[in-house]
């Protein structure tokens, strides 16, 4: 699955929304480094086999692509 996402960074803590247009990651890194890539890769990666950024690797604004759920049905 793709999905179009903004990252917050500097927020207090980690949060996921999904909205109609998309979704927004609340991440407590800041953009400095890659750190705020890095935390939405390892936070998404505990519910998804497969967590890449597609696009956007310098904007907030990013294409990420989801394996396959973790979370048994």
């Amino acid at each position: 699955m793709i999905i179009q996402a903004r990252v917050k960074t500097g927020q207090k803590k980690f949060e996921v929304v999904k909205k109609h247009d998309g979704w927004v990651i609340a991440v407590k890194a800041r953009p400095k480094n890659n750190l705020a890539n890095h935390e939405v890769i390892n936070e998404l990666s505990k519910e998804y086999e497969k967590v890449r950024i597609i696009r956007g690797h310098k904007t907030s604004k990013k294409l990420i692509e989801l394996g396959k759920s973790r979370v048994s049905a």
